[in-house]
């Protein structure tokens, strides 16, 4: 493959984040929408049960095997996750879908920081400047002056961005140890289909009616296809750009939330959203960004 076909390949290739960026943003908003109703732990189990048939009919047909010698590994993985995206759904719940989403995206600031420790990669100048540029905003974005409800969801917001960079830390050693993608993210949706139903079981379950099947269809249907078109571009992309584009789902999400609910931040706290963005980007391209799973 000459160089032109190469650059072409990554070009296209880097246009399926485009695609997982407005899914992922469709996700929030049945998020925010089914929060009306459902609980966080409700919602993660419906958004990741029809994942978790859906990677487990396709193992099946293909003949992959889902036995691995790193079931630790993925299960510290898994349960991370979990937590993650449970604080995630919370924060959409109750904070603007802009500032939850902008929140959970500081992932890669908090992978920067721990990767030279846990992967031995190289830190770089750069990346000191991005995370000290990246933590100004987030308290831009949390000054104390918003209501102390927000506060705390904001507080549980940037867990989640902390807790999701662990993950793509766990999800770069496993890559590395030779697991497929398709394995991670199986072991991801059972782990949040178990949590997430055990929760519903203990404390929350409201029953479905005939107009909620259509929203929390959407919602898994639109976080699977996230999933593919994260794992496709990052696996044909140019990964700075995939990285890069991925704040695309920010923007998405600032622009449905307008739209829908008529959400509006001051001028400072789009401010904070632009400086976490731009961070973000420094750093991914900084450091080889991985898939999320």
């Amino acid at each position: 493959m000459n160089l032109f076909s190469l650059i072409r390949q990554w070009r296209l290739g880097s246009l399926w984040m485009l695609v997982a960026a407005f899914f992922f943003a469709i996700m929030g908003v049945l998020v925010k929408l089914g929060a009306q109703k459902f609980s966080s732990a409700e919602l993660v189990f419906y958004r990741s049960f029809f994942g978790l048939v859906f990677i487990y009919g396709l193992t099946r047909i293909r003949n992959q095997s889902l036995a691995t010698p790193l079931l630790s590994k993925h299960m510290w993985r898994a349960v991370l996750g979990f937590i993650s995206l449970l604080l995630f759904f919370y924060a959409i719940s109750e904070l603007p879908l802009a500032t939850a989403t902008t929140l959970n995206y500081t992932s890669p600031l908090f992978m920067a920081a721990l990767a030279p420790f846990y992967l031995g990669e190289k830190f770089r100048k750069t990346l000191f400047f991005a995370i000290a540029l990246g933590f100004v905003g987030v308290s831009l974005l949390l000054k104390p002056s918003i209501h102390a409800d927000e506060l705390i969801a904001g507080a549980l917001g940037l867990l989640s961005g902390a807790l999701a960079g662990i993950v793509y830390i766990h999800v770069t050693q496993l890559a590395r140890a030779g697991e497929p993608d398709w394995r991670t993210v199986f072991y991801f949706t059972l782990v949040c289909t178990l949590g997430g139903g055990l929760w519903m079981l203990i404390h929350d379950f409201h029953r479905i009616g005939w107009g909620d099947l259509l929203l929390l269809t959407g919602l898994g249907v639109s976080a699977t296809i996230a999933q593919l078109a994260l794992t496709r571009a990052y696996r044909t992309g140019n990964p700075l750009i995939v990285g890069s584009l991925a704040y695309s789902t920010v923007v998405l999400a600032s622009l449905f939330g307008i739209l829908i609910w008529g959400e509006t931040l001051s001028a400072d706290r789009w401010f904070a959203v632009a400086i976490i963005v731009l961070s973000g980007v420094i750093s991914v391209t900084s450091l080889k960004p991985q898939s999320k799973g």
